[in-house]
């Protein structure tokens, strides 16, 4: 077999997952051009979190963003991390969106789509592995690697299978919360690449210390690539640093081949990162640059970890922290075992914090009624009907089983309309951002311009936040009453006593 081969993301989750996606465009102009020459088979520089915080936080339009790093890396291929249906927003959208959405990342100069559904729902992947290869890109299926009663080798397999017969270029492992042992890995790749045939790519978290090892178990095992950051933005909650990983390969036979200077080039770039990292520490910490073991034992990414313990204390219920946690598990298993990636860690998160604080169900979030109607796709296990039961109630609507996007009417001439009607450039472009975050392109064409992210944070007035990522949850809590900010979009939640 031929060598490995190393993706970089430290333009994407590097920052996202070290410095809540704080990194700017402009501190990234220098940067990309020596990436650009270090043989990287891809650069991820897009996707994920990095489109809302960029225009909530930084006040950048994200096709600029874009349009900035392929003209300065026009070498390398680009790659963007995309959540199927939901885009890279937090519902599920209509077919035209998506397709134009994936289209106008193709014109702009994407690349590889790495698509995956929260749920591991293949039917929420098929729309955007069809618009990709349409636009000319290549489309990347991702299964997203979790535990519980149902998650099992013959499971994962038969979804590469499933997400390969809808046209996908590779299979991308993805292992957000850094909880996949070696010897699991190493069996995954063999039967992925023995059942599906198609390059296989990893995707890891250093948050539990096992991210390393497994992707030299992976390689050993027929990985064809494996994402790494470059310190200071690597390790601890980002993925392995480059640099490491090339010593702790040296001398294995699919070891990446690297020019002579690449290491030198590593040691440049880290150095002119670290006064970016150190400009941006009012988003870092010290929690998530270390190896947290606690993250195996509760099975939950390290992000959502570190912000649930400061957080929970603001709510003045830090001695709920093992309560709260040993909840995930329970809403898990009533929502059918899903995994726990954005944004369904954020939804889980929030329900295991109701749970507790007002009683098992008595107050449940529309999100979370949402995912037990099927509103977000089929779940691995059947939901819970008590709770199904509950939720239809609460919703005033049934459960459906169909594909959720089949009951969303075409939107891109109503999001034209609506651009038009508030004198904003009614491009498709404008259009597909505006779908996920209009109050956002809204203010940024009115002209409102979010504070630089170095400078120091306001006062806040209002209550103690539930803050489960950067861009994910919050609450104040007056009475009987809950004013929720769930990924972007507010939500009243009146707390009925029992």
């Amino acid at each position: 077999m031929k060598p490995a081969t190393f993706n970089c993301t430290v333009l994407r989750d590097g920052h996202q997952s070290l410095a809540a996606t704080r990194m700017s465009t402009e501190q990234m102009l220098e940067i990309a051009p020596i990436l650009d020459t270090m043989g990287f088979s891809a650069l991820e520089t897009w996707g994920g979190a990095s489109i809302d915080a960029g225009l909530r936080f930084l006040g950048e339009l994200p096709f600029n963003r874009l349009d900035t790093l392929k003209r300065l890396a026009p070498k390398t291929p680009h790659m963007m991390l995309l959540r199927g249906q939901n885009m890279v927003g937090y519902t599920n959208y209509a077919d035209d969106v998506v397709e134009a959405f994936v289209k106008m990342s193709a014109k702009h100069g994407m690349n590889i789509f790495r698509i995956f559904d929260c749920l591991n729902d293949p039917e929420n992947m098929r729309t955007s592995i069809r618009a990709a290869k349409e636009a000319g890109g290549i489309a990347h299926g991702t299964i997203c690697y979790t535990t519980s009663p149902v998650h099992n080798l013959e499971f994962f397999a038969k979804l590469g299978k499933q997400i390969a017969d809808m046209g996908a270029d590779g299979i991308v492992i993805k292992d957000m919360a850094g909880l996949i042992p070696p010897s699991e890995t190493a069996a995954l790749v063999t039967a992925l690449k023995a059942k599906v045939g198609l390059p296989v790519w990893i995707h890891t978290h250093e948050t539990a210390g096992l991210g390393a090892a497994t992707y030299v178990a992976g390689i050993n095992a027929g990985a064809d690539a494996v994402d790494c950051s470059i310190a200071p933005f690597a390790n601890g909650t980002g993925q392995p640093d480059c640099m490491r990983m090339l010593a702790l390969l040296k001398g294995y036979d699919r070891c990446p081949v690297v020019a002579d200077d690449f290491r030198e080039k590593l040691t440049k770039i880290s150095a002119m990162l670290q006064p970016i990292y150190e400009s941006l520490s009012r988003f870092t910490s010290h929690k998530n640059e270390v190896v947290n073991s606690d993250t195996l034992r509760y099975q939950v990414p390290g992000g959502m970890l570190s912000n649930f313990r400061s957080q929970l204390k603001e709510m003045n219920m830090a001695d709920k922290f093992e309560e709260v946690f040993a909840e995930i598990p329970v809403v898990r298993k009533a929502l059918g075992w899903i995994p726990l990636v954005t944004p369904t860690s954020q939804i889980v998160g929030v329900q295991a914090m109701m749970n507790v604080k007002f009683g098992r169900w008595k107050n449940i979030t529309p999100q979370c009624a949402d995912v037990a109607l099927g509103y977000y796709g089929h779940t691995p296990a059947p939901v819970d009907p008590e709770v199904q039961a509950l939720c239809a109630k609460k919703m005033g609507k049934d459960p459906i089983t169909c594909r959720p996007a089949d009951l969303i009417k075409p939107g891109m001439q109503d999001l034209r309309d609506k651009l038009t009607a508030k004198n904003i450039p009614a491009t498709d472009e404008n259009c597909v951002i505006y779908a996920m975050f209009p109050q956002q392109l809204e203010d940024y064409y009115a002209g409102k311009r979010p504070e630089p992210p170095t400078a120091k944070p306001k006062q806040e007035s209002y209550g103690a936040p539930i803050a489960l990522t950067s861009v994910g949850v919050a609450a104040s809590i007056s009475g009987h009453d809950m004013k929720l900010n769930i990924m972007g979009r507010e939500y009243d939640v009146h707390i009925e006593e029992k």
